[in-house]
């Protein structure tokens, strides 16, 4: 199975929050994860983006690929994808 760094939707209706995660491709969005790497909160301003820089760089040395949305996040907080 592979391994994608993704968001996963929390918040209420119209009040997103996301965390980005790494999970199997296969998993629902919001479903089984297998670790937290960090939040996005697009509702700030300017939007707020944490990352665990060590733990992305785990992520990616063991194969797991980022979403287009993700790596465009990664490279903002200045992580390289």
């Amino acid at each position: 199975m592979a391994v994608r760094i993704r968001l996963a939707r929390g918040g209420r209706k119209k009040r997103p929050f996301y965390r980005i995660v790494a999970a199997y491709s296969e998993s629902p969005r919001d479903g089984r994860f297998l670790e937290v790497l960090g939040t996005y909160d697009p509702l700030k301003d300017p939007a707020e983006i944490k990352l665990d820089a060590d733990k992305v760089k785990k992520w990616l040395e063991r194969g797991a690929k980022p979403t287009q949305t993700v790596r465009s996040l990664m490279s903002k907080v200045g992580c390289a994808a």
